[in-house]
């Protein structure tokens, strides 16, 4: 499934930017933001959401696998 960013329009989102999209936006959204828009949307910096999807994997969230 090839996704893409709803702002920018980058093509091909990873699975832990998808993942991190549906953990901190809900599982049930169908629009995904690039790590580099999500950060903007959130006022957050991309280091602090690389941060948190290394949080959440060793949690064990399945969103990650």
């Amino acid at each position: 499934m090839n996704m893409m960013c709803v702002s920018c329009c980058k093509d091909n989102l990873s699975k832990d930017e998808i993942g991190v999209n549906k953990k901190l936006l809900g599982e049930s959204v169908s629009e995904y933001y690039c790590i580099d828009c999500l950060a903007e949307y959130l006022e957050v910096s991309v280091e602090d959401l690389k941060d948190k999807i290394e949080e959440f994997k060793e949690q064990g969230c399945t969103l990650f696998d």
